[in-house]
């Protein structure tokens, strides 16, 4: 007991230390983006913001289409989640993108145990992912797929294929998804926006170090649950 309680306050040192450093590294990278005028070549990308605003309702259904595809194809949704702030605005493009991913993890889900499962157990029966999101489920339930959700160790797009083998209701993974996304998407889609939109250095600063720390408070969900349940992640 005297062990835990003399390593607290250098636990919460540690956090402090980890959420200056990400506020840093934030401000270094857009310090550096300003210098070179980075920030005014993303402003051309207002271009594509107006051919989606011309095209109304379609450019929104056209925006999430694209997302869900990649979702579905496995690819990167980090590029699509800056264009939606770029394209659609900070909050709106939030939404869009958290939809939109949610949408295209479930349809991913939904292919890999109604569709196509032979061809994804062939798939991934090898892979270290399978066995250790199967056996994790298999012992800790939804407290395994909140785990993982939030901790980038397994490819989140494979994920979403892995898991539709499993037990896990599909309106589960769903939801579960939607929350553990919820985060990033509004963060990433809202400092693209806000780039685009011209705020004021000082202004962009804050509202960036406020993000980091959001950030950096969302990933100690996963420690605290990781504990609580004894799950071990990494081998």
């Amino acid at each position: 007991m005297t062990e835990k309680t003399d390593n607290a306050p250098e636990k919460k040192k540690g956090g402090l230390v980890k959420i200056i450093i990400l506020v840093a590294v934030i401000a270094i990278v857009f310090f550096a983006a300003n210098h070179f005028g980075l920030t005014e070549r993303i402003q051309d990308i207002q271009a594509m913001q107006a051919w989606f605003q011309s095209l109304g309702l379609v450019g929104y259904l056209v925006f999430l289409v694209v997302y869900v595809l990649a979702a579905v194809f496995m690819l990167p949704a980090f590029p699509f989640t800056l264009i939606a702030g770029v394209t659609f605005g900070s909050v709106l493009g939030g939404i869009l993108s958290l939809v939109a991913a949610t949408v295209g993890a479930t349809v991913a889900f939904i292919v890999a145990r109604y569709v196509a499962r032979d061809m994804i157990v062939n798939k991934f029966k090898d892979s270290p992912f399978f066995k250790k999101i199967d056996d994790g489920f298999k012992e800790n339930g939804v407290s395994f797929l909140i785990l993982t959700r939030l901790v980038p160790v397994f490819p989140y797009n494979v994920q979403n294929y892995i898991y539709g083998l499993t037990p896990i209701n599909v309106m589960v993974f769903a939801g579960v998804s939607f929350i553990t996304m919820a985060p990033g998407a509004f963060i990433y889609a809202f400092m693209a926006g806000q780039i685009v939109a011209g705020q004021p250095i000082t202004t962009l600063l804050i509202q960036f170090a406020i993000a980091g720390a959001i950030l950096f408070l969302v990933s100690l969900i996963p420690k605290y649950i990781a504990k609580k349940k004894g799950i071990k992640i990494k081998d």
